[in-house]
Order: structure tokens, then sequence, then C-alpha cells
């Protein structure tokens, strides 16, 4: 069973799409979403033996799947998990299983909808696993189609423009980073496109940069981080919630998981040089998202520009390559995919109960009696985690970045700690102005309703569940730090001569 239990990881989603695709027409959209919510439970509980198979303490590959496919071409079916990869996994697996269970309301096309959901779960978790090149290439590109429809298809009033930015915007991330895996191809003289045998330090300096260079803008076009961000406020502002939950927690951290695995990985000579440029980026990152977000009146479009400061933190400790930094890289990627699937579930119940996201207009939403007071109670928590508050999990992400990257680099450290500040305060306005005061909630000519309508526990199950995810993460640090505590160890050792100053 071992032997196969990655394979499964894939093959789960990718045939629950292919079912639902064959299921008899004449269903409707409730159907097609219990069939999606059944795969992706079996894919969130398959999760668990592979859980119990990992060894925490091996910093090396585990669970190692190889057959031959293309030797031609360098291109194998390999799958490996380590402890950089596994906690990605087990987000994907939840992060989709909440979407699917959030999309309650699709009636258009409700087939195809739920068939590109598991698509993207079965995706990500190829890239996330694949230990070729090529086939992380494969996978990494899969999920763009999806995802692409799903904002064209299923999202609001400027969805085409979004959409089209999207796909073209992305499109490009996928380009270079093709282009970086056979620049190193050529220039080793290599057909084998294995991660492990690949090593950029085969080439000179001046290569590595190059192709290094490459990696890198492919990939923060991805997380995304300035100035390539700007696909990522319009793509939440007209996707739906549910696509929203998984732009933010999945797509992502596609981004930042390539950062560490190839671009460190691969580079790690090169990587040494660049860090001091890659630290003052990451500040300037962290330092724009921030401010952008407090200039904006429309919750979701904050809640997007807080995802462009925050995955600066990553780049930070990517940048930094100590132990301590990279374990907090990892706490970061999934804290923030936690944090950021609350914020979006509960901006979705405001603009459904209120139709609007205007924080000049929005008021009052705590109220107890005639307000939306356990909506509120979930954003304050989402909130305070993201603005990392002691006992929270983006407490513990943001104390080890910092911490890990203060001796190397002190200036862009400093500087992203008065960001994290800055997150406190875009955060206290938007909680100040939609759930304080007086309830006033005016859309076009529709009146002030007196009352709005109550929101079923059972709609706010996910978020409940994702904020005690949060709270456990923060009080109990090393049920994720014991995962990817040797992987990352691991990891940061290939730069441990090369970054000045070395590990402190």
């Amino acid at each position: 069973m071992n032997a196969m239990m990655l394979t499964f990881l894939l093959l789960i989603p990718f045939a629950g799409a292919l079912l639902i695709s064959l299921w008899p027409s004449g269903s409707d959209a409730p159907v097609f979403r219990r069939l999606a919510l059944a795969v992706l439970t079996a894919q969130c509980l398959l999760g668990l033996p592979v859980l119990w198979a990992f060894q925490p303490g091996e910093a090396g590959l585990q669970l190692i799947e190889r057959l031959p496919w293309l030797p031609s071409l360098g291109l194998d079916y390999a799958l490996a998990i380590d402890g950089l990869s596994l906690p990605l996994v087990l987000m994907n697996g939840l992060l989709c299983f909440v979407a699917a269970f959030t999309s309650r309301r699709v009636e258009n096309r409700p087939r195809i909808y739920f068939a590109l959901l598991l698509i993207i779960s079965g995706a990500v978790n190829g890239a996330f696993l694949a230990q070729n090149l090529l086939l992380f290439f494969l996978f990494y590109e899969l999920e763009l189609i999806p995802l692409w429809l799903l904002i064209a298809v299923w999202g609001g009033a400027n969805r085409a423009y979004a959409s089209t930015k999207f796909l073209i915007v992305t499109a490009v991330s996928g380009v270079l980073i093709l282009a970086a895996f056979l620049g190193m191809a050529v220039l080793t003289g290599s057909a084998d496109f294995s991660l492990h045998p690949v090593l950029g330090t085969d080439m000179g300096l001046l290569s590595q940069l190059v192709l290094m260079g490459a990696l890198l803008i492919g990939f923060a076009i991805k997380i995304p981080l300035f100035p390539f961000h700007t696909w990522l406020p319009d793509a939440h502002t007209e996707a739906s919630t549910p696509v929203s939950v998984l732009l933010a927690g999945v797509l992502l951290k596609l981004g930042t998981y390539g950062l560490l695995r190839f671009c460190l990985g691969l580079f790690p000579e090169a990587w040494a040089v660049a860090a001091p440029w890659l630290a003052i980026w990451a500040a300037i990152s962290v330092l724009y998202g921030s401010l952008a977000a407090i200039a904006q009146t429309d919750m979701k479009r904050m809640v997007a520009y807080s995802s462009v400061g925050h995955m600066g933190y990553v780049l930070l400790a990517a940048a930094a390559a100590t132990p301590v930094a990279l374990v907090g890289a990892v706490f970061q990627m999934v804290s923030h995919g936690l944090i950021s699937a609350i914020l979006f579930l509960v901006v979705g119940v405001v603009y459904e109960r209120t139709g609007t996201r205007d924080l000049n207009v929005l008021r009052g939403l705590l109220n107890p009696q005639r307000g939306l007071p356990l909506s509120g109670t979930l954003m304050i928590v989402g909130v305070m985690a993201s603005a990392g508050i002691p006992g929270m999990a983006g407490f513990i992400s943001e104390f080890l970045i910092f911490r890990g990257s203060l001796p190397s680099f002190t200036l862009a450290t400093l500087l992203s700690m008065v960001g994290s500040g800055l997150t406190a305060v875009y955060f206290l306005l938007l909680v100040n102005r939609a759930f304080f005061g007086r309830l006033a909630i005016a859309v076009g000519d529709q009146p002030n309703p007196s009352i709005l309508l109550p929101v079923p526990l059972a709609e706010q199950m996910p978020a409940i569940l994702l904020s005690l995810g949060v709270l456990v993460l923060g009080l109990a640090p090393d049920l994720l730090v014991g995962i990817s505590e040797a992987a990352t160890t691991g990891l940061s050792q290939l730069a441990l001569t090369a970054l000045p100053g070395g590990f402190t």
C-alpha cells in the first residue's frame, strides 16, 4: 500500500473529475456537490496514512515512487514526499474540501464546476509531489486552465477582464519556468530532468544567476510579489468565495514552494549571491502590500493585498536560508492558507447577506440582534491571527521568520516587522468600519434592512473549524514544526557555506 499512496493522492481527484463528467445527465447541482465532497473526503482520509507513514526525523525523500515514462525526453513519473511538501499536500486537500463545501449555490453548469475543482486538487498534489522537473511543470500548468475557467464562467461582472489578465500573466510564469528547466538541460548537457541529479552548481555562476532569475520571476508572478502582483486583486475581486479560497490558500503556495524547492534548492551559489537583494525585495513587497491594503475600501481587495505582504515574509525567510527561517517559511505558508481562507469565507458571508463589500457603507455587523455576530467574531479571529497575535499560528510563523532572518539581514527584517505592524492597522480599519457602530447597510436604492437574515451554523462551520486549526497550531506549533524541521534544515545546508556570515 505504501508504494502507491502518493499515486492515489493523484488518482482519487482525477478519477472523481472523470466520474462527475460521465455522470448521467439530468442530475442537479447538489448531486455533483455531494460527489465532489465524497471524493475530496477520500483524498483527505488518504492523507492520514501518508502522515502516519512519514518519518519526521528523516531529511530525505520518503514514499518514493518512480516509473519510466518518456526516457528520451528525460520525463519520468517520479513522486516523493518530505517535510516541505507534506504540510502543503494536507492543506490542499483540506482547502479544496472547504471550497467544494461552500459551493452551495452553483446553478450554472455544476457538472463542469465541480469537475474543475477536483482537477485543481489533483494537479496541485502532483506539483507538490513531483520529483522530475518536467513532471512538476506539467502539473504546475494543469491547474491554470481550470482556475481560469472558474473565474471566467462563475465570477463577477468584470470576470472576463480579471480571468484574461490572470491567464496571460500566469502563463508567462509557466514559460519562464520551462525556459529555465530547458536551459539547465542545455548547459549541463544532461537529458535527465530528475530533480535530485540536477544541480545548478555544475554550471558557471553567471549561468546560474540567469536561470535562477528566470525561475525567480516565474514563481514571483505566481506568489505574487511586488511588482508582479497586479493580477491578484482583480482575480480575487471577481472570483466567487470558494475560488478565492483556492487562489489564496493553494495557488499562491505553488509559487512559494517553487521558490524554496527549485530556486534555493537547485542554485544555492547563485541564491547566496542574490540573497541580500532578495531580502530587500521581500521588505519592499511586505511594505507595499500592507500600504496598498490600508488604501482599500473593498473588503476582498484588502484581504487580497494582505496576501502580497504576507507572502513577502516567505521570500525574506528564503533569502536568509537559516534553519529557523525556513521552518518559519513553511509555517507561514500553512498559516496563511488557513487564515486567508477564514477571511475570504467571512467576506463571502457578508457580501451574500448585505450585497456589498464597501467599507464606506458597511457598519455595525457585530450587532447581536440584527447583524452577523458569529461572522464578525470569526473575522476578528482571522484578523488577530493574520496580525500575529500570540497564541495563534500567524504569530509563530512571523516570529520564526524574523528570528531566523534578523542576524543575516537586519534592516530588511526590521522593515518587514513594520509591515507586520501595518497588518494590524488595515485589519483594524476593516473590523472597526464594518462590524462596529450602528447597523447601516444601503446598496443603491434599496432601503436599509432592519434585520439581516441569519446565517445557518452549517454554512459557518468551515470557518469555525479553520479558526480552531489556527488556534491549535498557535498553541502547539510542534505539530507542524516537527514535520518540516528536518527537511528545511537539510535545505538550509545547501547555502550554509555560501551565505554571508553563515548561520548564527
